[in-house]
């Protein structure tokens, strides 16, 4: 199986970790906190929407009934929806791979399929976020704020988080490239020391030559790929966490 050099000792989110090593890049520990990043972001206009959701007046009251139900449904479908999106991404692990002697196995395919997959989470999981503040909404004036706050950072980053996260692909395809690399180079030394070998001891003319090899390299990136993609779940899913640790939270009285 082909290897490749992979980095570590990186801090951060599970999926920059993993890009990282992937891409046996060096990034760099950043300067700034995460605060002094999120200031970056933020416009007079957001901050006015920031300030008027933390200022904002209390909340209309459910029965103490009704929320748990709609606790218990949330997560539920919360759950639901991860499931389904993990299994979509684990069902891509076993990609049709290219004929052994393809030394121009194309990307492109695989840039779609990650495009879709991104989009998927996206549609699949803003509804989610959408729903949980709502039922937070009902709960207490404190988490109405909550709710809130949560429209406000979704607006902010969710524009920065697209940037982002529209970069990955092309990382990846930096990773394909190099273990193509490696194992065209590998299988051209292999066929050479099989030619000086078959000079000393003759082969019969149709004997099968070794095909797993040269894919092997594919097998590699696929479990790559699923992972950057289960990793990128992940952190798509942390606002949908965090509201749903809110949701879980003992009201008082």
């Amino acid at each position: 199986m082909v290897q490749v050099t992979r980095r570590t000792g990186f801090t951060g989110s599970p999926l920059v970790r993993l890009l990282s090593r992937l891409t046996d890049g060096d990034v760099a520990q950043p300067r700034q906190t995460t605060a002094e990043r999120l200031s970056q972001w933020f416009g007079w206009t957001d901050d006015i929407s920031l300030s008027a959701a933390l200022n904002g007046g209390p909340a209309s009251s459910l029965s103490s009934a009704r929320n748990k139900v709609s606790a218990t449904a949330e997560e539920a479908e919360c759950a639901r929806v991860r499931a389904a999106l993990t299994k979509t991404v684990s069902s891509d692990s076993a990609a049709p791979r290219t004929a052994p002697n393809d030394t121009a196995a194309d990307f492109a395919p695989l840039r779609q399929r990650y495009l879709a997959r991104q989009q998927a989470m996206e549609v699949a999981i803003a509804p989610l976020r959408s729903r949980l503040r709502t039922t937070l909404a009902g709960r207490s004036q404190a988490m109405a704020k909550l709710a809130a706050v949560d429209v406000v950072m979704e607006q902010v980053l969710a524009v920065q988080e697209r940037s982002l996260l529209s970069g990955v692909p092309a990382l990846l395809e930096k990773h394909f490239k190099r273990l193509r690399q490696a194992a065209l180079e590998a299988q051209a030394e292999a066929e050479a020391a099989a030619a000086a070998a078959e000079t000393e001891t003759p082969t019969a003319p149709d004997a099968p030559g070794n095909t797993a090899a040269p894919l092997a390299w594919q097998d590699v990136f696929h479990k790559d790929l699923q992972d950057v993609l289960l990793a990128e779940l992940d952190f798509r899913f942390q606002p949908v966490e965090g509201l749903l640790e809110a949701l879980r939270m003992k009201q008082p009285g």
